[in-house]
Protein backbone atom coordinates (compact mmCIF):
# COMPACT_ATOMS: atom_id res chain seq x y z
CA UNK A 1 0.00 0.00 0.00
CA UNK A 2 1.41 3.37 -1.00
CA UNK A 3 1.90 6.19 1.46
CA UNK A 4 -0.67 8.31 -0.39
CA UNK A 5 -3.43 5.75 0.03
CA UNK A 6 -2.58 5.37 3.72
CA UNK A 7 -2.54 9.12 4.30
CA UNK A 8 -5.65 10.07 2.34
CA UNK A 9 -7.95 7.10 3.02
CA UNK A 10 -6.88 4.81 5.85
CA UNK A 11 -5.82 7.36 8.48
CA UNK A 12 -8.99 9.48 8.02
CA UNK A 13 -10.95 6.22 8.18
CA UNK A 14 -9.42 5.37 11.55
CA UNK A 15 -10.30 8.83 12.86
CA UNK A 16 -13.91 8.52 11.69
CA UNK A 17 -14.20 5.05 13.26
CA UNK A 18 -12.94 6.44 16.57
CA UNK A 19 -15.41 9.33 16.41
CA UNK A 20 -18.29 6.99 15.67
CA UNK A 21 -17.31 4.73 18.55
CA UNK A 22 -16.97 7.56 21.06
CA UNK A 23 -20.16 9.40 20.07
CA UNK A 24 -22.26 6.24 19.84
CA UNK A 25 -20.89 4.92 23.14
CA UNK A 26 -21.70 8.22 24.86
CA UNK A 27 -25.28 8.15 23.58
CA UNK A 28 -25.66 4.45 24.41
CA UNK A 29 -24.40 5.04 27.97
CA UNK A 30 -26.93 7.81 28.61
CA UNK A 31 -29.75 5.75 27.11
CA UNK A 32 -28.69 2.65 29.04
CA UNK A 33 -28.70 4.42 32.40
CA UNK A 34 -32.01 6.19 31.78
CA UNK A 35 -33.79 3.07 30.53
CA UNK A 36 -32.07 0.76 33.02
CA UNK A 37 -32.99 2.89 36.03
CA UNK A 38 -36.52 3.25 34.66
CA UNK A 39 -36.73 -0.56 34.51
CA UNK A 40 -36.36 -0.61 38.29
CA UNK A 41 -38.83 2.22 38.96
CA UNK A 42 -41.62 1.66 41.44
CA UNK A 43 -44.28 2.80 38.94
CA UNK A 44 -45.45 0.06 36.62
CA UNK A 45 -46.13 2.51 33.78
CA UNK A 46 -42.51 3.71 33.82
CA UNK A 47 -41.23 0.14 33.83
CA UNK A 48 -43.54 -0.69 30.91
CA UNK A 49 -42.32 2.18 28.73
CA UNK A 50 -38.67 1.36 29.44
CA UNK A 51 -39.26 -2.34 28.83
CA UNK A 52 -41.05 -1.59 25.55
CA UNK A 53 -38.09 0.45 24.34
CA UNK A 54 -35.62 -2.28 25.31
CA UNK A 55 -37.58 -5.05 23.59
CA UNK A 56 -38.13 -3.05 20.40
CA UNK A 57 -34.55 -1.90 19.93
CA UNK A 58 -33.01 -5.22 20.98
CA UNK A 59 -35.26 -7.00 18.52
CA UNK A 60 -34.52 -4.85 15.47
CA UNK A 61 -31.47 -4.75 13.26
CA UNK A 62 -29.11 -1.84 13.80
CA UNK A 63 -28.48 -1.72 10.06
CA UNK A 64 -32.19 -1.53 9.21
CA UNK A 65 -32.66 1.12 11.91
CA UNK A 66 -29.79 3.09 10.41
CA UNK A 67 -31.41 2.94 6.96
CA UNK A 68 -34.78 3.88 8.45
CA UNK A 69 -33.36 6.95 10.21
CA UNK A 70 -31.39 8.07 7.17
CA UNK A 71 -33.84 7.30 4.34
CA UNK A 72 -37.35 7.03 5.83
CA UNK A 73 -37.31 9.62 8.63
CA UNK A 74 -36.76 12.57 6.22
CA UNK A 75 -39.93 11.56 4.33
CA UNK A 76 -41.96 11.45 7.55
CA UNK A 77 -40.53 14.35 9.55
CA UNK A 78 -39.44 16.59 6.69
CA UNK A 79 -35.87 16.93 7.97
CA UNK A 80 -32.83 14.72 7.68
CA UNK A 81 -29.62 13.94 9.50
CA UNK A 82 -26.19 13.81 7.96
CA UNK A 83 -24.94 10.21 7.59
CA UNK A 84 -22.58 10.48 10.58
CA UNK A 85 -25.30 11.50 13.05
CA UNK A 86 -27.83 9.10 11.60
CA UNK A 87 -25.34 6.30 12.24
CA UNK A 88 -24.58 7.55 15.76
CA UNK A 89 -28.28 7.72 16.60
CA UNK A 90 -28.95 4.22 15.28
CA UNK A 91 -25.98 2.64 17.03
CA UNK A 92 -26.54 4.53 20.28
CA UNK A 93 -30.21 3.53 20.51
CA UNK A 94 -29.50 -0.10 19.58
CA UNK A 95 -26.63 -0.71 21.97
CA UNK A 96 -28.25 1.45 24.64
CA UNK A 97 -31.07 -1.11 24.76
CA UNK A 98 -28.57 -3.87 25.54
CA UNK A 99 -26.85 -1.66 28.10
CA UNK A 100 -30.17 -0.96 29.82
CA UNK A 101 -30.43 -4.61 30.78
CA UNK A 102 -26.90 -4.48 32.18
CA UNK A 103 -27.85 -1.49 34.34
CA UNK A 104 -31.08 -3.13 35.50
CA UNK A 105 -29.33 -6.36 36.44
CA UNK A 106 -26.55 -4.58 38.33
CA UNK A 107 -29.00 -2.45 40.30
CA UNK A 108 -31.11 -5.46 41.21
CA UNK A 109 -27.97 -7.30 42.33
CA UNK A 110 -27.29 -4.77 45.12
CA UNK A 111 -28.09 -6.36 48.48
CA UNK A 112 -31.61 -5.51 49.73
CA UNK A 113 -30.09 -4.52 53.09
CA UNK A 114 -28.42 -1.58 51.34
CA UNK A 115 -31.78 -0.29 50.14
CA UNK A 116 -33.27 -0.78 53.59
CA UNK A 117 -30.41 1.20 55.09
CA UNK A 118 -31.21 4.10 52.79
CA UNK A 119 -34.85 3.99 53.80
CA UNK A 120 -33.85 3.90 57.48
CA UNK A 121 -31.75 7.03 56.91
CA UNK A 122 -34.79 8.77 55.37
CA UNK A 123 -33.09 9.11 51.98
CA UNK A 124 -35.27 10.02 49.03
CA UNK A 125 -35.39 7.52 46.14
CA UNK A 126 -32.98 9.72 44.17
CA UNK A 127 -30.56 9.90 47.11
CA UNK A 128 -30.69 6.12 47.54
CA UNK A 129 -29.95 5.68 43.86
CA UNK A 130 -27.14 8.24 43.76
CA UNK A 131 -25.45 7.55 47.09
CA UNK A 132 -26.04 3.84 47.67
CA UNK A 133 -27.14 1.84 44.63
CA UNK A 134 -25.18 3.32 41.72
CA UNK A 135 -21.76 3.42 43.49
CA UNK A 136 -22.09 -0.31 44.21
CA UNK A 137 -23.66 -1.26 40.89
CA UNK A 138 -21.37 0.63 38.50
CA UNK A 139 -18.29 -1.57 39.09
CA UNK A 140 -20.40 -4.60 38.20
CA UNK A 141 -21.61 -2.92 35.01
CA UNK A 142 -18.18 -2.20 33.58
CA UNK A 143 -17.16 -5.73 32.41
CA UNK A 144 -20.36 -6.26 30.37
CA UNK A 145 -20.17 -2.64 29.22
CA UNK A 146 -16.65 -3.39 27.99
CA UNK A 147 -18.00 -6.25 25.87
CA UNK A 148 -20.73 -4.00 24.48
CA UNK A 149 -18.16 -1.32 23.66
CA UNK A 150 -16.12 -3.78 21.60
CA UNK A 151 -19.28 -4.96 19.84
CA UNK A 152 -20.12 -1.32 19.16
CA UNK A 153 -16.67 -0.74 17.68
CA UNK A 154 -17.18 -3.64 15.30
CA UNK A 155 -20.72 -2.47 14.57
CA UNK A 156 -19.40 0.83 13.23
CA UNK A 157 -18.41 -1.06 10.07
CA UNK A 158 -22.09 -0.94 9.10
CA UNK A 159 -21.83 2.80 8.43
CA UNK A 160 -19.80 2.12 5.28
CA UNK A 161 -23.14 1.22 3.64
CA UNK A 162 -24.15 4.88 4.07
CA UNK A 163 -20.98 5.99 2.33
CA UNK A 164 -19.25 7.12 5.52
CA UNK A 165 -15.48 6.86 5.12
CA UNK A 166 -14.68 4.69 8.13
CA UNK A 167 -11.95 2.04 8.21
CA UNK A 168 -14.09 -0.52 6.38
CA UNK A 169 -15.02 1.92 3.62
CA UNK A 170 -11.41 3.04 3.30
CA UNK A 171 -10.31 -0.60 3.00
CA UNK A 172 -12.85 -1.11 0.23
CA UNK A 173 -11.56 1.92 -1.69
CA UNK A 174 -7.94 0.85 -1.29
CA UNK A 175 -8.80 -2.64 -2.53
CA UNK A 176 -10.40 -1.15 -5.64
CA UNK A 177 -7.36 1.05 -6.23
CA UNK A 178 -4.70 -1.61 -5.67
CA UNK A 179 -6.54 -4.86 -6.47
CA UNK A 180 -4.85 -6.30 -3.37
CA UNK A 181 -7.38 -7.78 -0.98
CA UNK A 182 -5.20 -9.81 1.37
CA UNK A 183 -2.90 -6.99 2.44
CA UNK A 184 -5.49 -4.29 3.05
CA UNK A 185 -7.95 -6.52 4.85
CA UNK A 186 -5.19 -7.97 7.01
CA UNK A 187 -4.21 -4.42 7.97
CA UNK A 188 -7.87 -3.63 8.67
CA UNK A 189 -8.12 -6.59 11.04
CA UNK A 190 -5.04 -5.40 12.89
CA UNK A 191 -6.44 -1.86 13.16
CA UNK A 192 -9.68 -3.10 14.71
CA UNK A 193 -7.76 -5.39 17.08
CA UNK A 194 -5.48 -2.60 18.28
CA UNK A 195 -8.39 -0.23 18.91
CA UNK A 196 -10.34 -2.97 20.73
CA UNK A 197 -7.30 -3.87 22.84
CA UNK A 198 -6.80 -0.26 23.92
CA UNK A 199 -10.49 0.13 24.74
CA UNK A 200 -10.43 -3.05 26.81
CA UNK A 201 -7.41 -1.87 28.78
CA UNK A 202 -9.07 1.46 29.42
CA UNK A 203 -12.24 -0.21 30.69
CA UNK A 204 -10.23 -2.44 33.02
CA UNK A 205 -8.49 0.61 34.45
CA UNK A 206 -11.89 2.25 34.94
CA UNK A 207 -13.16 -0.87 36.70
CA UNK A 208 -10.23 -0.85 39.11
CA UNK A 209 -10.78 2.84 39.83
CA UNK A 210 -14.50 2.45 40.54
CA UNK A 211 -13.90 -0.52 42.83
CA UNK A 212 -11.23 1.38 44.72
CA UNK A 213 -13.68 4.27 45.09
CA UNK A 214 -16.01 2.12 47.20
CA UNK A 215 -13.23 0.41 49.13
CA UNK A 216 -13.24 -2.86 47.18
CA UNK A 217 -10.04 -4.58 46.19
CA UNK A 218 -9.86 -5.07 42.41
CA UNK A 219 -9.90 -8.63 41.17
CA UNK A 220 -6.31 -9.77 40.64
CA UNK A 221 -5.66 -10.12 36.95
CA UNK A 222 -3.49 -12.91 35.63
CA UNK A 223 -1.42 -11.77 32.68
CA UNK A 224 0.17 -13.93 30.04
CA UNK A 225 3.56 -14.14 31.78
CA UNK A 226 1.89 -15.07 35.06
CA UNK A 227 -0.07 -17.81 33.31
CA UNK A 228 3.12 -19.14 31.76
CA UNK A 229 4.81 -19.16 35.18
CA UNK A 230 1.89 -21.10 36.66
CA UNK A 231 1.94 -23.61 33.81
CA UNK A 232 5.71 -24.01 34.04
CA UNK A 233 5.50 -24.59 37.78
CA UNK A 234 2.77 -27.20 37.28
CA UNK A 235 4.70 -29.04 34.61
CA UNK A 236 7.94 -29.12 36.59
CA UNK A 237 6.33 -30.18 39.86
CA UNK A 238 7.36 -33.68 40.90
CA UNK A 239 4.24 -35.82 41.43
CA UNK A 240 4.06 -37.91 44.53
CA UNK A 241 4.64 -41.53 43.66
CA UNK A 242 1.84 -43.78 44.80
CA UNK A 243 3.70 -46.97 43.94
CA UNK A 244 6.92 -46.58 45.95
CA UNK A 245 9.06 -49.53 46.98
CA UNK A 246 7.58 -51.62 49.75
CA UNK A 247 9.32 -52.21 53.02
Amino acid sequence: MTAGLWQHWVLPGIWITLQLTVYSAALATVVAFVAGVARTHRLKSVRFVAGFYVEVFRGTSALVLMFWIFFVLPQIAGWSLVPMWAAVLALGLSYGAYGAEVVRGALNAVAPAQREAGVALSFTPWQRMRLILLPQAVPEMIPPFSNLLIELLKGTALVSLLGIGDVSFAAYLVRLATQSSAEIYAITLVIYFVIAFLLTRGMRALERKTKAGIGRRPDPGIGIMRKLDIRRTTETAVPTSAGGGGA
